[in-house]
């Protein structure tokens, strides 16, 4: 554990999901391969590959540059963009979209979360409170961690996703704490590091690859702690 800055009397911990609680690499991906493959099972969209999806899926951001905040409506109209194109009719899409986002839901909570996560996450709920900021689309009770937080926060649903200001805001506010007694965690320098301390809060980073920060050129300022395996967390104790 690092400190680069001093800090202020840690009163409650918010978290990241994706590969700061448990490893995320291959799950979106095999997530997606299975919901191409859904897809399939309709005539039109047969030969709909991966590369078409994503294609498809940065033509409808750039129709709606907003749409970005919310990974879940961004992944439907994707796919109803899809059936359009296909010349599917509208009464059969709603069935198709929910279809192919079960699949992609099913898959995408299939990941393996670590041993050493459920027993830092129970250590350290002892004494603080624990809530969660995601900018993804993992509901944290179909993984087992629900248990441990007073409420979990999504891009989207509960406001521009980080960095922007209105999810760490809300977190504040239902945590009833001053942001700068909330300590985030996240391994993302970008949304996790630079979103938390832009907006007051504590800023954890979990360095997963053991990178110098002073390299990166994704680097905007530092965090408060740097770590490189969650379970170093218990020092806060």
């Amino acid at each position: 554990m690092h400190f680069y800055r001093s800090i202020n009397s840690i009163k409650a911990i918010t978290f990241d999901l994706d590969d700061t609680l448990y490893d995320n690499s291959t799950i979106v991906e095999k997530s997606e391969q299975e919901m191409i493959k859904t897809l399939h099972i309709c005539p039109q969209l047969q030969d709909v590959t991966l590369a078409d999806f994503h294609f498809e899926k940065n033509a409808v951001l750039l129709a709606n540059p907003k749409i970005y905040h919310d990974v879940i409506i961004w992944r439907i109209e994707t796919i109803k963009s899809l059936c359009i194109k296909a010349k599917i009719a509208t009464d059969k899409i709603a069935q198709i979209v929910d279809d192919a986002m079960t699949t992609f839901n099913f898959w995408r909570h299939t990941m393996h979360v670590p041993q050493y996560t459920h027993t830092l996450l129970a250590l350290l709920a002892t004494k603080f409170p624990l809530a969660v900021i995601t900018n993804g689309n993992v509901d944290i009770n179909k993984i087992g961690l629900g248990d441990y937080f007073q409420f979990s926060l999504r891009g989207g649903a509960n406001g521009r996703s980080k960095p922007f200001p209105e999810i760490f805001n809300l977190a504040a506010d239902k945590l009833a704490l001053p942001v700068g007694n909330i300590l985030h965690v996240g391994d993302n320098l970008m949304t996790d590091v630079n979103g938390a301390i832009n907006n007051g809060f504590l800023g954890c980073w979990l360095n997963i690859f053991d990178q110098d920060i002073l390299q990166l050129p994704d680097a905007r300022c530092l965090p408060h702690i740097e770590i490189t395996q969650l379970p170093e967390l218990e020092n806060l104790i």
